[in-house]
């Protein structure tokens, strides 16, 4: 079985295509934005959003450290992605690393609200077979009331128009991350 991580990363690569369009919702170290900057090539596009300007460093040094040009970072919270991208632009897939920047202030915590407003803006772009992927973190304050909030979320959406799949290890202790996974399986259509 596959680490948290890697299987994050599987998800994303199963589905996005050279040239696509992608979000890396929470920058951090700029392990996830390299990661779908190669995926998508030089004809792609990563979005990487973080608060924190240390974040957004780090995933710029991580950039051009490996010659990565397709990268536009944005200092803004994932909530205001419709700032910055347009809703006609179609999104193959993107990733949010829930919780604190490793190595960072860990009173800095993405937060239930703005983390469901980022999705639901996404899915907006989404395309058909495109994928939202969450690791979430849940051990640190506020971070169960995020998870609780991720999950009533999640599965209250209808599974007409959306897959979503839950993947975690239930035998690890001191609250191991697990992943969400929402696919976009049909256009939603507003009467």
């Amino acid at each position: 079985m596959k680490a948290i991580l890697p299987f994050s990363h599987q998800l994303l690569k199963e589905i996005v295509s050279e040239g696509d369009t992608v979000i890396d919702a929470t920058c951090g170290n700029g392990n996830d934005t390299l990661f779908l900057s190669k995926l998508v090539g030089e004809k792609g596009k990563v979005y990487g959003f973080d608060i924190q300007e240390a974040a957004i460093e780090n995933t710029r040094k991580r950039m051009e450290t490996n010659h990565q040009r397709n990268v536009v970072l944005i200092q803004d919270g994932h909530e205001a992605i419709d700032k910055y991208i347009r809703t006609d632009e179609k999104i193959a897939g993107a990733i949010f690393n829930l919780g604190y920047l490793p190595r960072g202030d860990h009173s800095i915590v993405t937060k239930p609200a703005s983390t469901i407003k980022a999705i639901d803006l996404i899915t907006d772009s989404l395309k058909i077979g495109g994928r939202i992927v969450l690791v979430v973190y849940h051990g640190h304050d506020g971070g169960a009331e995020e998870r609780n909030h991720l999950l009533a979320y999640c599965q209250n959406l209808d599974q007409n128009f959306y897959q979503v799949l839950q993947y975690q290890f239930i035998n690890q202790k001191n609250h191991p991350p697990f992943i969400l996974s929402l696919e976009k399986i049909k256009e939603v259509t507003v009467h």
